[in-house]
């Protein structure tokens, strides 16, 4: 592991812990060239899953596109970072529960919605807009009208 301070690669761990369903190892590595700690995460090796896009096109699934999407929709809003990786968990969890390794992206964006759905509404109106292509202020204003409705 290579210090990201001296870029030296001895280090010696100075705590490990799991973390949430112990999948994730975070380990307190200290550098032993300059003596500045710094913290690293392990993750557990998952199957690879495939994606079906709207037109047909497969790709993997990507952890870090989906963490991105959620930044962009919870941006500026009260959403923690760890609220965030949370769902994605949730999301790889489900993952591998489902039988088959590929999954429609809509499918996908439905269990992301769900969460940010009870999250924040402001996140998940612009995640839904993102989703389903909105492409005019009518597509806003009658998603928000039903956020309004639900809610009252």
């Amino acid at each position: 592991m290579k210090c990201p301070f001296c870029e030296h690669i001895e280090d010696k761990v100075m705590d490990s812990r799991e973390i949430g369903d112990c999948a994730i190892i975070r380990r307190r590595r200290e550098c032993l060239k300059c003596s500045k700690r710094f913290t690293t995460y392990e993750r557990i090796e998952k199957i690879p899953y495939v994606v079906i896009k709207k037109d047909g096109r497969r790709e993997p699934f990507d952890r870090n596109k989906m963490v991105g999407g959620l930044l962009k929709a919870c941006a500026k809003r009260p959403v923690e970072i760890e609220i965030i990786e949370k769902i994605v968990d949730d999301v790889e969890n489900d993952l591998q529960n489902n039988v088959s390794k590929e999954i429609d992206a809509s499918m996908l964006g439905e269990i992301v919605m769900k969460n940010l759905w009870q999250l924040d509404k402001v996140a998940y109106l612009r995640f839904v807009s993102v989703h389903r292509h909105y492409e005019n202020i009518e597509d806003f204003i009658k998603e928000a009208n039903q956020i309004k409705a639900r809610e009252e």
